[in-house]
């Protein structure tokens, strides 16, 4: 006699049914492990997709203005600009670390003897934090840390050269991707049958890209701000090559999570070997900026750029970094503006109150 369930009788799962539900729990298992496997890759997109997006407005504006020629002669232009600032950049760090270094090799033995001795900026250094004393117990320990360090220089190798595979990577899918960006948004586009809905489509993706691009031009103004800021606090202290130092710091800040940490240990450090008074306004001020940076300037500049409210742009920060750290610190706030801008629109639509015209925030700023 057959069961039943309420007086029904129950009945048995089609072969199909448990079939595909088997297939599409296999299918995801592949394509989890695929995205997995191809994580680095995956991340190389992301970057040069927002690369793209920055660089996208300004390929328009020079394809518009400056050239009546194809667009590959504006793309191939501005990146020939990119990649000019990207050398002066490199040759301005480039030149005085290697003119230094020649001065520091000649002037190295006569340093070591004044350390040794206890005269000069770094042996006043050494001799007060009694470094000699612990160099000259712990020399067998100090020996096998450094011989330790040699067994990982075949990683480190690798890893430099991923980096530069990274990066020229990262250029050229940037490149193609802005020079053939315009088809495949219309070719993505077309592909809706409703006009009204390809248009909200459209609206709303410029939305996106606005959004990713407020928040472009947001860090790069926090970059500034603490490079400008480096720069008086090393110059004020006597420091030696405060530019370069405070570029550095500056562009350093532009990586997340990291990079201002970084910067801060260079600009310390170089503080340190040049007078104690100077190391101790360094370590005073950027202790002090990185609170001031990551609770009041990201907060506020970015709430302007990206138009999200300050406390979601730090939730935001907070949540990425907690589940994809750098990748997480860097995605975090555009992903926020993002939803968003998609929130809204649904919501908007969902009242009846569709905008006319593309729009970014709650101001309703047009963002063409």
């Amino acid at each position: 006699m057959p069961s039943t369930v309420l007086g029904e009788p129950r009945r048995p799962v089609p072969v199909r049914t448990i079939l595909a539900t088997i297939g599409l729990v296999l299918a995801t298992a592949v394509a989890l492990l695929l995205v997995y496997e191809v994580r680095r890759t995956l991340v190389w997109i992301v970057v040069a997709v927002f690369f793209t997006i920055a660089l996208y407005p300004l390929t328009n504006w020079v394809e518009r203005r400056l050239t009546r020629f194809h667009r590959t002669v504006a793309t191939l232009l501005v990146f020939l600009v990119v990649l000019v600032v990207i050398a002066g950049l490199i040759t301005l760090f480039a030149v005085p670390l290697a003119r230094e270094g020649a001065s520091f090799a000649t002037q190295l033995p006569a340093l070591v003897d004044d350390a040794r001795a206890g005269r000069g900026p770094v042996g006043n250094l050494l001799e007060r934090t009694h470094a000699l004393s612990y160099v000259q117990n712990n020399q067998e320990r100090i020996s096998s840390f450094v011989t330790g360090l040699t067994t990982p220089a075949a990683g480190v190798l690798r890893g430099v050269a991923t980096g530069v595979a990274g990066v020229i990577t990262v250029f050229v899918l940037a490149l193609l991707m802005v020079l053939e960006g315009p088809k495949v948004v219309e070719g993505t586009l077309n592909l809706i049958d409703r006009p009204s809905t390809r248009e909200r489509v459209r609206r709303v993706s410029a939305d996106c890209a606005k959004s990713i691009t407020g928040y472009i031009s947001g860090n790069l103004l926090i970059s500034v701000i603490c490079g400008v800021l480096t720069y008086a606090v090393l110059k004020f202290s006597g420091v030696p090559f405060a530019g370069l130092i405070a570029l550095f710091v500056a562009v350093a800040d532009l990586i997340p999570l990291i990079g201002a940490t970084l910067g801060a240990v260079v600009a310390i450090v170089a503080a340190a070997i040049h007078s104690i008074p100077a190391l101790i306004a360094a370590a005073i001020f950027f202790v002090l900026y990185q609170q001031l940076e990551n609770h009041v300037l990201q907060p506020v500049i970015l709430a302007r750029t990206v138009k999200l409210n300050p406390l979601a742009v730090l939730v935001s920060i907070l949540v990425g970094v907690e589940l994809a750290g750098i990748l997480g610190a860097l995605l975090a706030i555009p992903v926020a503006g993002i939803i968003q801008v998609i929130l809204r629109d649904v919501w908007d639509h969902r009242r009846g109150e569709a905008k006319d015209e593309v729009t970014v925030g709650e101001e309703r700023q047009p963002a063409l």
